[in-house]
């Protein structure tokens, strides 16, 4: 008999919305989630946490307005989860990429300025406001699942798996506490860990890649109404984190095939230069007031659409991830297309989602 019907393996927010729509969609169904340290102790900890309504193809636009409607259904469910509403302002010299970019449930329209002055619009940049964005504390949100998930489904922190050996008829996971585990399917969900040697066979055909992700902690206080100002052509945002009272700005480094365990030495003089040179072009009077920041990485797929596919052939193994740092945003689509190819039906509600 098999040890558990699913195993999944990461314990991120998007290994955790896996847990939540498996257990969700089959009540039934013995579950186990394995995190190599405690839940959200990776990229999830780390994260910006911003979502709004916009993808570069269609499929990431699907993507996007599921999500949306999933986390309005979280907050609906529990107002206590650190999911912020935000008023949205976009920069761009280009309008087109507005219109081709964002949801009609953005509702962008061109705006005069960004309020508050904080930001100079370049000469030949546009303006324009949205809805439909917000920010999480994506690492108490992920520990608010996992407390739910705990009656539901088998939690087992600090459990490395070792191994994953796909069979004809299950799967095997070898964990570092010495015990061997069958499950009829497993879904991969490692964040940056791509390149684990339990999985590292399976996943290397993928193409996926991993990249350092920088942002500054700004050290201004935000008003209450201040919101997410995004410079498209940048690939850059200035985010207030009103529960921590600073901003925050991400920029996109591009230092690629970074190792996640490695990344403990901080912010580099290489990080700060190329962050304030961005900075510098929208908010230099913001650049004097960067006394820190955050580290970290991501995968990457090779389309920037996220990666949710077998790494079998008998499809009894399922990667879920590679989201270009959009992971959060992303997630409980992510989790729902898993879900989906482990062959475990939606809810009624919920079958023409996504």
């Amino acid at each position: 008999m098999r040890d558990v019907d699913i195993a999944v393996v990461g314990g991120g927010i998007i290994g955790c919305l896996v847990g939540r729509e498996v257990t969700g969609r089959d009540p039934r169904a013995r579950v186990a989630l394995f995190d190599r340290d405690v839940v959200a102790s990776g990229a999830s900890r780390r994260s910006a946490g911003l979502h709004f309504p916009r993808g570069a193809t269609d499929r990431v636009r699907r993507l996007s307005a599921h999500s949306q409607a999933a986390y309005a259904r979280l907050a609906a469910e529990d107002p206590a989860l650190p999911i912020h509403p935000l008023r949205m302002h976009m920069l761009s010299a280009d309008p087109a990429r507005i219109e081709r970019t964002y949801l009609p449930t953005a509702r962008a329209v061109p705006a005069g300025q960004v309020p508050g002055g904080l930001v100079a619009v370049p000469e030949g940049t546009g303006v324009w406001t949205g809805q439909g964005c917000q920010y999480a504390d994506v690492g108490a949100l992920t520990e608010a699942l996992a407390r739910t998930l705990r009656p539901r489904l088998a939690l087992r922190e600090a459990t490395r798996v070792t191994a994953v050996t796909p069979g004809p008829a299950d799967v095997t996971l070898r964990l570092s506490t010495g015990e061997a585990l069958t499950a009829s399917r497993v879904v991969l969900a490692p964040g940056p860990w791509l390149a684990d040697p339990a999985w590292e066979p399976l996943v290397t055909p993928l193409g996926a890649r991993v990249k350092k992700i920088v942002a500054l902690h700004v050290d201004r206080a935000p008003a209450p109404d201040d919101g997410v100002i995004v410079f498209e052509d940048e690939d850059a945002f200035l985010l207030p984190l009103h529960h921590r009272g600073h901003w925050l700005f991400s920029y996109t480094c591009q230092e690629w095939d970074v190792d996640p365990d490695a990344l403990t030495a901080g912010l580099s003089a290489g990080d700060l230069t190329e962050a304030l040179a961005c900075l510098n072009r929208y908010a230099p009077a913001l650049a004097g007031r960067t006394t820190s920041g955050r580290v970290f990485c991501d995968a990457y797929s090779p389309t920037r659409e996220p990666l949710v596919r077998p790494l079998d052939d008998a499809g009894r193994v399922v990667f879920a991830g590679a989201a270009n740092g959009s992971g959060y945003r992303l997630a409980p689509a992510i989790a729902a297309e898993a879900a989906d190819l482990l062959h475990i039906a939606r809810p009624e509600g919920q079958r023409n989602a996504a």
